[in-house]
């Protein structure tokens, strides 16, 4: 350390810090520069105090203009004091030179803290839930001057700093104030402008100076591989979708059609040149594309900010942060807006389950483990290589939930798929006996995961009634669906893994032996009004060697389409909600790649446009038929025909909703041609084939029952009709009187 000019000693004036103190500054060392720095009041009226790097002479002046006083240099790194003709705090401008160069510097310890009294309380009491304005990185005008507020939370820190193009990644020159109650600091950075990088420069407990960590609640960041947090102002959009908003809000979803069209937004489509699309060439392309294809919401695969695109953005080291592949916030907010316009809803995949140990992000945040369990039998995730969320925490719950908010609130969205929720429930979740660690009754239940899903849901369902949350969890922990004062878990609809489990391993077989297999169909009906359920044939079902839907198929080219074709149909008239992952619309050949676009140009061939129309068919089938959606998630709205028909693969059931048409669903699983099959019916009279999925305008052999069907008096004063059964295909009747 260079010596300062002027002996500093027991008998220096009162204005002149201890010489330690001054040391410590100008190292950065300082943990609470606030009691230094800035304007102070003596006996004999008041200083000021800064350090400004690189300075050689310094004046203060007021943020007005007028001259307060000239600075003594008491150390060369920078370090300045001296009284000043100041009357009343107030902030402090300081002009600084060095040879001929001069500069102006606002002093950040001139200005009061920003947090309140009342944000401690909250924080402390874990019922915050407007986190996202306080912490973070927020534009303010304080105390008559623009700048931008930074917020952290790192309660065992000796010091953090806030670093950036502002102050040139030097830690000594923006230290934050620490409120003790809750651990969180905070400064106001006078000056610093929206688009500047930052990081937080944390020394750890034990002193030791950590990885520059980007901000948990950054609402923008650097495009990968860079990392850092980006300063950005309060998201404006100008939303055009209250209808939208009311019509989800005033309705029971689960009465509602919703099919959901799955998307990787980086491989979706990409440009001439490989590259991504911008948000706004996403809603040029995509919305129109999901409008004509008949689907109620786009599912959006991780679009919160992360470093590795094979990870498909569920290691998120960015919760807050819409990836900057795609451009600006404001760009995703002008894409949800335009899906409500047009009634389209958006999901978002979100992971409050885990998070990656990249070094900039959220483990060992603080020289400690806050925001992940220290002990890695219950914090480290052997699946994934992450670090698992510590559920106990109340701060860490807050940051979760508030998360859930955010994206409500300030993006309007209308839902939110919550990933690896299995994961979360069971302490022993891929563990092996010894692994794990029992909850406080012995079990292995993850109890305060539990309270953490449920607080999630009551507080999303609560300010957001439009919304919905959507569970993937596989396996059958009781309530997933169902309200959480009925010892629910809260969500609105749970993924069905088991249909997909069971009905993919069903049509991949030769149909030679779906006889000996029919239970994999007719089982799921024992459990499917238990939950609301989705079904889903997701990016899980088309990646890591499981080849894509069409190539699971058996068969020839043509049986390998029909079986498609069949299946997509027997899943549409399923109970259930439905999703299907992106280019399985058009039964794409090749397993899907996050690398690449979908392979469009296979739309030119009439077996894949065939697909296209089929799905595009079923969706608006589904959306205008009450009797395939408002009863999906209640067993009324589900009766058997045929459920037993081993020996020729054939399964047939009606959909029904009061007051309306009721379909039958007649399913033929085998490439055999049945002409003269009976199937039973509710009531005589004219019954209209309202889809046949072996159409010839979708590709198949276009055999059928000429658009009618008369159903006839038979036994037992039961209806039933004489019906030629396509191969590989699935018909609907609808009843016409």
């Amino acid at each position: 350390m260079a010596k300062s000019p002027k002996k500093i000693g027991d008998a220096a004036p009162p204005e002149i810090p201890p010489a330690g103190e001054i040391e410590a500054i100008v190292h950065g060392q300082h943990n609470d520069p606030f009691s230094v720095l800035g304007l102070h009041k003596t006996a004999s009226g008041f200083v000021a105090r800064c350090f400004i790097p690189g300075a050689e002479a310094v004046s203060a002046h007021s943020i007005g203009g007028a001259a307060l006083g000239d600075l003594q240099c008491l150390d060369p790194a920078g370090f300045f004091c001296g009284r000043v003709t100041a009357e009343a705090f107030q902030p402090l401008r300081y002009r600084a030179t060095r040879g001929d160069v001069e500069w102006t510097v606002t002093d950040p310890y001139s200005f009061g803290p920003v947090l309140g009294p009342m944000d401690d309380y909250y924080v402390r009491e874990g019922s915050h839930l407007r986190l996202f304005d306080k912490m973070g990185a927020h534009p303010l005008k304080h105390q008559g001057v623009d700048g931008f507020h930074f917020a952290v939370w790192a309660p065992n820190a000796r010091r953090v700093s806030v670093v950036g193009d502002f102050n040139e990644w030097d830690g000594r020159r923006h230290v934050m104030r620490l409120r003790r109650d809750t651990g969180i600091w905070e400064i106001f950075a006078p000056d610093v402008r929206r688009g500047s990088a930052y990081k937080f420069e944390i020394i750890g407990k034990n002193g030791e100076l950590l990885p520059l960590k980007a901000d948990p609640y950054a609402r923008r960041a650097e495009l990968r591989p860079k990392n850092a947090s980006i300063t950005t102002p309060e998201l404006e959009q100008a939303w055009d979708d209250a209808a939208h908003r009311k019509h989800w809000a005033s309705i029971d979803q689960r009465r509602q059609p919703i099919s959901v069209y799955e998307v990787h937004a980086g491989s979706w489509q990409r440009r001439d040149d490989g590259s991504m699309l911008s948000w706004d060439e996403m809603a040029a392309r995509l919305i129109p594309y999901c409008v004509d294809m008949g689907f109620t919401h786009i599912e959006f695969m991780p679009i919160t900010e992360h470093p590795y695109d094979p990870s498909w953005g569920y290691q998120t080291t960015g919760l807050y942060a819409p990836t900057a592949r795609f451009g600006e916030p404001e760009g995703f907010a002008r894409f949800v807006n335009g899906c409500h316009k047009v009634g389209l809803g958006v999901i978002l995949d979100w992971v409050p389950a885990h998070f990656p140990t990249d070094a900039h992000g959220l483990r060992w945040f603080d020289g400690t483990a806050l925001y992940e369990h220290e002990d890695p039998r219950q914090g480290f995730h052997p699946d994934w290589n992450t670090a698992i969320y510590n559920f106990g925490r109340l701060e860490v719950v807050s940051y979760l939930v508030n998360n859930a908010l955010y994206w409500a609130e300030k993006f309007h969205l209308d839902g939110l798929r919550v990933d690896a929720v299995a994961s979360m429930l069971y302490l022993d979740y891929s563990r092996k006996e010894g692994e794990w660690v029992p909850n406080e009754y012995g079990g292995r239940e993850n109890l305060e995961a539990v309270r953490f899903l449920q607080q999630m849901n009551k507080a999303v369902y609560g300010t957001h009634p439009g919304i919905m949350t959507i569970a993937e969890e596989s396996t059958s922990w009781p309530k997933v669906s169902q309200p959480v004062h009925e010892g629910g878990l809260g969500f609105g609809f749970k993924w069905n893994m088991g249909f997909m489990h069971d009905t993919l391993s069903y049509f991949a077989r030769d149909p030679v032996h779906r006889k000996f297999h029919h239970q994999e169909l007719t089982f799921g009906l024992l459990y499917a009004f238990s939950e609301n359920f989705v079904l889903p044939i997701s990016h899980d079902e088309v990646v890591h060697g499981k080849g894509s839907m069409i190539a699971k198929m058996p068969g020839d080219d043509w049986q390998k389409f029909a079986n498609l074709r069949c299946y997509y149909g027997f899943m549409w008239g399923h109970p259930g909600k439905k999703l299907l992952f992106m280019g399985q619309e058009f039964a794409q050949w090749s397993e899907w790649s996050e690398e690449r676009s979908l392979d469009w140009n296979l739309l030119q061939y009439s077996l894949h446009e065939g697909m296209r129309r089929l799905v595009r068919d079923l969706n608006f089938t589904y959306r205008s038929k009450p009797a395939l959606h408002a009863r999906d998630c209640e067993g009324e709205g589900f009766e058997w025909l045929i459920a037993d028909d081993h020996d020729n693969s054939v399964i047939a059931w009606l959909r029904k909703a009061p007051g309306e048409k009721t379909i039958a669903v007649i399913c033929n699983l085998t490439p055999v041609y049945h002409e003269g099959y009976v199937v039973p019916l509710p009531a005589t009279g004219r019954w209209r084939e309202i889809l046949n999925t072996d159409a010839e305008i979708y590709g198949g052999s276009g055999k059928g029952n000429g658009g009618r069907v008369e159903a006839g008096p038979g036994d037992g004063g039961r209806a039933y009709a004489i019906l030629t059964l396509p191969p590989l295909a699935v018909i609907m009747l609808e009843q016409e009187n």
